[in-house]
């Protein structure tokens, strides 16, 4: 196990009616907000008359920033900013999933900063100071509402980056699950996508002796297996949507992480589908990580062997653990397909003809490896694309 640190500040507020509690919460940080949300969806649920009756009732005055798409954008970001310049806004309320979150982050790491806020994610600067961020979420997907990291489009040449500091780590979490009830079965599938994406991305490790960890990450996934067809069959099953919404946050506020090296380059080479073809990052994910794991698993057969038996509960093969490894990932696949996500690029509708594009902007013109697990240079990423084809 590698040396580390762990701190997670965010404070949850988790159960039912929990959003009537928003302006209590951001009362204790300030008595004025940037109230930013994304579409109609939250006035239509009713979520925003409640919001704004808590914060009203708890004398919060606010400013709002609607319109956050999904692969949010940096235009919406620097009008947030400067919204927040010119009113002097000292807290940011984010009511939405992780799109709206990380374009909260993203306002909120650029409001103090002198330069653009592009920086922070072209690598050009690290975040020094930024504004506190809440959260109201509605949909259990990218962990962002305890998370360390914020991910934006740029719409000028359609890149797709990530940054992260504990400074964009949000204040407090306010999670409802009933909030969820009304996502169609295709979001809560990309939400579980993205969920075991990140457990993932930490599970498939070179670092020894970290098993407690390892069984952290097997319970979270097992979980987010077994409930997300019971939240499809019935929406409003409130045990299912708990475990997915607690699940969802604990894959990516850094525990799961603790002690080993991470992975990412799915996430990276999911990024590209993201960025030019404005696909859900959960299905781009569902695509993308069989295909990785297939071109990666004789690298380290015996943690793929065990990811299939303790996870898929696939009954070893002593004789043939290659072959216990793939059908781990094979049960992966199967997961995806049966909840209703494409496991393909032609069923994302992508061609061909971009591969070696993608996997050039992926590498920074093959300047760049991705991934720890096994360092990924161009020709790899494109093998893997290939791979996702089928």
């Amino acid at each position: 196990m590698n040396n580390f640190t762990f701190q997670s500040a965010t404070r949850i507020v988790f159960g039912k009616d929990t959003e009537c509690l928003a302006g209590t919460e951001v009362k204790r940080h300030a008595d004025r907000i940037l109230l930013h949300y994304g579409g109609g969806s939250i006035k239509k649920s009713g979520l925003y008359d409640r919001v704004i009756a808590s914060l009203n009732e708890s004398g919060i005055e606010f400013i709002e920033l609607g319109g956050v798409q999904p692969n949010p954008r940096v235009s919406l970001v620097r009008k947030g900013i400067e919204l927040c310049r010119e009113h002097d806004i000292p807290f940011i309320l984010a009511v939405g999933g992780g799109s709206v979150i990380d374009s909260a982050k993203a306002i909120a790491a650029g409001v103090p900063y002198s330069g653009d806020v592009w920086d922070f994610y072209s690598g050009e600067a690290k975040i020094e100071e930024a504004l506190p961020v809440g959260v109201v979420l509605t949909l259990p997907a990218a962990g962002s509402e305890a998370s360390s990291s914020s991910v934006l489009t740029n719409e000028d040449g359609w890149y797709k980056k990530g940054t992260g500091s504990d400074l964009i780590r949000p204040q407090f979490a306010i999670m409802n699950p009933e909030l969820t009830y009304t996502l169609p079965s295709y979001q809560t599938a990309c939400g579980a996508a993205d969920i075991m994406a990140h457990i993932m991305e930490r599970y498939f490790t070179n670092t020894a002796d970290v098993d407690f960890t390892d069984r952290l990450c097997e319970a979270t996934l097992k979980t987010i297996i077994e409930n997300i067809p019971l939240a499809i069959r019935n929406p409003e099953d409130y045990a299912a949507r708990s475990q997915i919404m607690w699940a969802g946050t604990i894959a990516h506020n850094g525990l799961l992480g603790t002690g080993r090296e991470e992975d990412w380059a799915s996430h990276a080479i999911e990024h590209e589908l993201s960025a030019l073809y404005d696909v859900a990052h959960g299905a781009g994910l569902a695509v993308i990580f069989p295909a990785w794991m297939s071109y990666v698993c004789q690298h380290n057969i015996p943690r793929f062997v065990q990811f299939a038996v303790r996870v898929w509960n696939v009954e070893q093969d002593f004789l043939n653990p290659e072959r216990t490894a793939r059908m781990g990932i094979e049960k992966t696949k199967e997961f995806f397909a049966s909840i209703g996500l494409p496991v393909t690029l032609e069923q994302l509708g992508i061609k061909d003809d971009r591969l070696e594009e993608m996997a050039d902007r992926c590498t920074n013109e093959g300047t760049l490896t991705r991934g720890s697990l096994v360092k990924l240079g161009k020709s790899d990423i494109i093998e893997i694309y290939k791979l996702s084809r089928e």
